[in-house]
């Protein structure tokens, strides 16, 4: 059940003022951006496969011209020659040059895996013509030929190996709605449904349609059928939130003045918007044309994602995940069999529970309640201590004695560092909802849901014991909007803190 099933209609929103796009600004300040790192991390991976590759030639060269490859002289070959590894260096430098000429660093994906590796074997050759024209220049005798081939060739099946697995595995998450982008089409013409048809019906594009959305001066007569109009422009600000929208393309040309207006709302919202090439000329005269399947489009603003900060967030969510369980396994073994004892019922309450972007997941904790603890939640409703829609009883009659100890402690939360490990979760974010509460969810609310949640955030370590539901919502907000690394580091240390003098609830 996504989230957009629990949307309300909401009123109006502010009009963006008319302004200049980030295009026609100087672009110096995004050279060293996230962008360049996402490509310069690929371009590290590019270089580690033809060190590879390198190291393959040597044994198909020892194989060749003395029928058994040592491994001592492949180890000399290697590093025996300060000169082969300057050539060496020489060839990766003239790949990645090449490389990213033809685009295979950019941050859009080629339109197909046919196109990709015919690139990244043109890339490989001209790389190859490259370095031999140095060796020819230098008058370098002493290169082995046979392996400045061998090197060639096997560059060749490497980075396409690399790219074809990371393609189909890339195919195989847009495939289970995992890291797809959620787009919506600007225009409700012939044009602007054929685009939207490609998008749904190929998944492989890494694409959820979420539907059309009509603008001002455009033509009144639709192609689209009607159910699958969001609505109009003046309302994309409410679209994006509760679609979680990530690009808009303009498939139908309107005023330019109305797109100036779009870009500038499209930054305040961090959404990426592409148009139909041929459309707005003087604002894209700088910008490639790139493929959205089949279809040629250019970028009007896009977005840089904080990747660096991502993944180190991800792989500290993994690391502290594992040591968590590894050194927690015998606590939770003993709580197992206490609550087994304690009181009838299964060992874990599994909730389903709104995640990123709306997607419904199973929430692992401890058990801490009786087992009809749902059924008894609909008499204590009048004794909700929390205003909104949250529900919280200091002295809640359907708590356990181990329950009681394992909330003061925390210790009923161990079970999601599952849910971390399966990228459910994250260590910090907001607490994830369930259902009933999303349901209630105003406008501003949604914003919580675009990041993965998490076992602890702002909320828990500054206002736990605050009743108030705007306070919740206001502390989770600020935290997407003020994301950082350090700030999850910061939170972590307070979380420590509230565990081990456990004022936990």
């Amino acid at each position: 059940m996504a989230t957009p099933e629990f949307v309300r209609k909401t009123g109006s929103v502010e009009r963006p003022v008319i302004g200049i796009p980030s295009q026609m600004r100087s672009r110096s300040g995004h050279f060293f951006g996230p962008s360049m790192v996402a490509a310069f991390i690929m371009m590290l991976n590019d270089g580690l496969a033809i060190l590879l590759a390198f190291a393959t030639a040597l044994v198909l060269r020892a194989m060749l011209y003395e029928k058994v490859a040592k491994f001592s002289g492949i180890i000399h070959g290697i590093v025996g020659s300060p000169l082969d590894l300057l050539y060496l260096a020489w060839f990766i430098l003239a790949y990645v040059l090449v490389a990213r000429r033809y685009g295979l660093y950019s941050s859009i994906p080629l339109s197909t895996g046919a196109h990709e590796l015919r690139l990244t074997i043109q890339a490989c050759l001209n790389a190859g013509l490259l370095l031999c024209g140095g060796l020819y220049m230098t008058n370098s005798l002493s290169i082995s030929r046979a392996l400045v081939l061998l090197l060639i060739f096997s560059t060749i099946v490497a980075l396409c190996i690399r790219r074809s697995i990371w393609r189909l595995s890339r195919y195989r998450q847009f495939e289970r709605g995992l890291d797809t982008r959620n787009v919506v089409v600007l225009g409700t013409n012939h044009l602007s449904l054929a685009l939207g048809e490609h998008i749904a019906r190929d998944y492989r594009l890494g694409y959820k349609l979420r539907g059309y959305v009509t603008a001002p001066g455009c033509s009144v007569n639709h192609d689209v059928p009607e159910e699958e109009i969001l609505g109009g422009l003046d309302r994309i600000r409410q679209l994006a939130r509760l679609h979680f929208i990530d690009e808009i393309v303009i498939a139908e040309p309107c005023p330019t003045e109305q797109a100036i207006r779009l870009v500038e709302e499209a930054r305040d919202l961090d959404v990426d918007i592409r148009a139909i090439s041929g459309y707005y000329g003087e604002l894209t005269s700088q910008s490639p044309i790139e493929y959205l399947g089949l279809f040629p489009v250019v970028s009007l603003h896009r977005r840089d994602p904080r990747t660096i900060a991502l993944a180190l967030k991800r792989v500290v969510d993994i690391v502290l995940s594992m040591m968590a369980l590894t050194v927690a396994f015998p606590i939770m073994l003993v709580l197992a069999l206490w609550i087994r004892f304690e009181s009838e019922g299964p060992i874990f309450f599994v909730s389903e529970r709104i995640g990123r972007r709306g997607r419904v997941f199973p929430c692992f904790k401890f058990r801490t309640m009786v087992k009809n603890a749902e059924q008894l939640k609909k008499n204590l409703a009048a004794q909700n201590e929390r205003d909104g829609i949250l529900f919280k009883m200091v002295n809640d009659p359907r708590i356990t004695r181990v329950g009681r100890v394992l909330r003061k402690y925390s210790l009923d939360e161990l079970p999601q560092f599952f849910n971390v490990l399966r990228g459910e979760m994250s260590l910090v974010g907001p607490r994830p909802p369930i259902a009933s509460e999303v349901e209630k969810y105003e406008l501003e609310h949604f914003r919580r849901l675009e990041v993965l949640p998490g076992l602890t955030g702002l909320w828990q370590v500054q206002a736990r014991g605050d009743s108030s539901f705007a306070k919740y919502i206001a502390l989770d907000t600020a935290y997407v909007e003020n994301w950082s690394f350090w700030l999850d580091l910061k939170i972590l240390v307070r979380t420590a803190e509230v565990v081990v003098r456990g004022t936990g609830t």
